[in-house]
């Protein structure tokens, strides 16, 4: 585990199921953080008070508090006084500043937010923290709404004394996610850089030893999440509450210089990917999990929109629940996603079985062969263009009878 912080999580009493639904994580030394949010226009309480804690503070950081069972989300100034009286809560419990303190909640929309359960539950998070990799995935099963398994991932970066780094030793970054339905985050720019706009939910908590400034925090973290959350969809819903925190506490002793950030960035990079695949892999209902590789595209805007139109068809991931490999409603989603390009210069395949070529059905398609491909846990579509030299990977999943299941009664 990376060194200077504690986890821990309790029952608050937030879940039905009586299940741990706070968890803290706390940097006893102080550290740096920078965020990543929700570009949807309804944004939750905590969003708010976190994205203007970040902002008031620089970036310094004391802990970041998290409850699930409820988003907080479309409960007024009520909300926004319970969520700050929560960050005080902590503050004081944990020592450190309220605005130190980075609030996070997923959930039910629309339900007053019980602020008084997460500040009875101070006492007894204070006694539930440790430094362990215990201590970590207790924070990480306590955020959990519909998921089914607690998503994690770490790194260690070994890191030769040099020029800039006269510091030999290791680096760590561990990080968890949880997110299992309302997946198509679209996360806008890290807090404070410009444009500072307002960027079940995705939450995303990434821990590193690295000593770092919030400048060199926030351009790992935008290069991070650009091929990871921001390239995943599981039923095109963009989440209230969506949020992506990276907090470095320096307690390495080495610095993140410009000799360090490659190998840095390319951690951070992998253990992204991981968490964003994990979340893909436990959709609401899902049995395949489709990688869509678009190739040959006039610019990387045409590659993205022509993968998230695909990614978020219910004509599309319906076929893919069933392994249909009805490759026409790939190529009207293509052609419907705004994208540039002439059919008769398009090529596709479902995992390696041509099924499209230049304007008609590929020559070699055989139906049973790229049905059986589809029957897979996880396969990739590639269509080319034939536009250009942009390209994509966008990550994603079928549409299943159990996710209308679990999301026609959620609330009820």
């Amino acid at each position: 585990m990376p060194a200077g912080f504690v986890w821990g999580a309790v029952r608050a009493g937030i879940k039905a199921s009586g299940n741990p639904d706070v968890a803290i994580a706390v940097a006893p030394g102080g550290a740096i953080a920078t965020a990543m949010y929700t570009s949807n226009l309804v944004v939750a309480a905590p969003v708010i008070v976190g994205r203007r804690h970040l902002l008031s503070t620089g970036g310094r950081f004391g802990a970041v508090l998290a409850n699930a069972g409820n988003a907080n989300c479309a409960t007024g100034t009520p909300g926004i006084e319970g969520c700050v009286a929560t960050c005080v809560a902590a503050a004081q419990t944990f020592g450190c500043i309220f605005d130190e303190v980075v609030p996070s909640s997923t959930g039910i929309i629309g339900v007053p937010f019980p602020a008084e359960k997460v500040v009875a539950a101070m006492p007894a998070l204070k006694s539930a923290v440790g430094d362990t990799a215990a201590h970590a995935e207790e924070f990480a099963r306590a955020i959990m709404t519909t998921d089914t398994r607690v998503k994690m991932a770490h790194a260690v970066i070994p890191i030769a004394a040099g020029p800039e780094s006269p510091i030999s030793g290791q680096v760590r970054i561990w990080g968890c996610a949880k997110g299992a339905g309302m997946i198509h985050p679209r996360l806008g720019t890290p807090v404070g850089t410009p444009p500072a706009a307002p960027h079940a939910t995705m939450l995303v908590y990434l821990f590193t030893d690295i000593a770092a400034d919030v400048p060199d925090l926030n351009a790992a973290l935008a290069a991070a999440v650009a091929p990871s959350f921001n390239s995943i969809s599981i039923d095109g819903d963009t989440s209230t509450n969506d949020t992506v925190l990276l907090v470095a506490s320096g307690a390495s002793g080495v610095r993140l210089t410009r000799e360090v950030t490659p190998a840095f960035d390319s951690a951070l990079a992998d253990v992204c990917l991981s968490l964003a695949h994990q979340i893909i892999a436990d959709a609401e209902g899902v049995t395949h999990v489709v990688i869509l590789d678009i190739q040959g595209a006039a610019t990387p805007a045409d590659a993205d929109l022509v993968a998230r139109t695909i990614a978020n068809s219910p004509l599309c991931k319906t076929a893919w629940s069933s392994g249909d490999p009805n490759w026409g409603r790939l190529l009207a989603a293509a052609g419907r996603s705004g994208a540039i390009f002439q059919t008769e210069n398009v090529r596709m395949w479902i995992a390696a079985e041509p099924v499209f070529e230049y304007g008609v059905r590929a020559p070699e398609f055989n139906e049973a062969a790229a049905h059986a491909a589809m029957m897979q846990p996880e396969y990739t579509i590639t269509i080319d263009l034939g536009e250009g030299t942009a390209t994509t990977r966008f990550l994603t999943c079928d549409l299943t009878a159990e996710y209308v299941r679990i999301n026609a009664d959620y609330s009820t």
